[in-house]
């Protein structure tokens, strides 16, 4: 091979350029000098914009999983938070209703002893305020029991008033409570005056129509009684004071067939939703033997209406 031919250039990789100071001092005074000349001159501002251009798309996507995270934690502590709220929301509306309740349940029980009160400024006799606890266990019966007994010296046979009239009688009394029959009690008797017309008679339990009527028996056909006449105590049997509310005749079946008149009566007094009471003591002033164990029978005679 001829030496003409021959490349007497070395190989690439003996190739020596500049040295690695000489660029760093090249690549920094370069970059001084664009510094300086984009400080003075914003020589690279239209290099920026344009590279900000080139990049936002890129950008953009990058972002997008930063962004769809935070909205994501952001959207569950909202609901987080609004639950709470809503929660918190029930609470407050179920403490304003209960409040209410109680506020109405306050109202009408004041009411009703602000009639008590007054009922008692009428009587003559001495009053006992109780109230009652619960109903007697016994299903064919309408009675109560009061929380009141022979500690607070109530009596045998005392009647038990409301704020609307005559709820019943004691008929059992024990150390701390009594038993009171209700007015609707089937073996309750009570004699009674109508207002209007002045005639007595005598009032008993009706449970034949529902649990809580009552029934003027031993009236004539031809008595003179229509619906609408208050019933009041008539004081005849020593017991009740005269003048105190009993009932209001309802309904009158006259029957050809029978000398008397049906007359059935709705007792002025809350049987079932007495609470505040008054126990009165009888008329007679006598005291009563108090039994716990038999109940005092109610003894009416049944002439008092003729």
């Amino acid at each position: 091979m001829p030496l003409g031919t021959l490349d007497s250039d070395p190989p690439p990789f003996f190739r020596q350029g500049p040295s690695a100071m000489s660029k760093l001092a090249v690549c920094s005074a370069l970059a001084l000098f664009l510094m300086v000349a984009d400080a003075r001159f914003k020589v690279m501002q239209p290099l920026r914009a344009t590279l900000a251009a080139v990049l936002y798309p890129v950008q953009w996507l990058a972002l997008r999983p930063v962004i769809l995270f935070q909205d994501g934690s952001q959207y569950f502590s909202s609901l987080s938070a609004a639950k709470a709220a809503q929660e918190e929301a029930l609470k407050k509306r179920n403490l304003q209703s209960q409040r209410a309740h109680q506020v109405e349940q306050l109202t009408l029980e004041n009411a009703r002893l602000r009639k008590l009160m007054g009922l008692r400024e009428r009587l003559q006799s001495p009053a006992t305020a109780a109230q009652v606890l619960y109903d007697a266990a016994d299903p064919y019966s309408r009675k109560v029991i009061i929380d009141k007994g022979m500690a607070d010296h109530i009596g045998l046979g005392s009647p038990v008033l409301d704020e609307s009239g005559v709820l019943g009688q004691v008929t059992r009394v024990y150390p701390l409570v009594s038993e009171v029959t209700l007015l609707t009690d089937r073996d309750h008797a009570i004699p009674v005056l109508n207002t209007r017309t002045g005639a007595r008679g005598v009032a008993f339990g009706d449970v034949s129509i529902h649990a809580d009527a009552m029934e003027l028996r031993f009236m004539a056909a031809n008595a003179d009684v229509v619906a609408g006449d208050l019933l009041t105590t008539s004081g005849v049997d020593g017991v009740y004071p005269p003048g105190l509310p009993v009932a209001k005749i309802d309904r009158i079946e006259r029957r050809a067939e029978s000398a008397f008149a049906r007359i059935y009566c709705t007792p002025q007094a809350q049987v079932n939703a007495a609470f505040h009471v008054m126990v009165v003591k009888p008329l007679s002033g006598e005291k009563l033997p108090a039994a716990a164990a038999e109940p005092a029978p109610v003894v009416v005679k049944k002439g008092a209406g003729k």
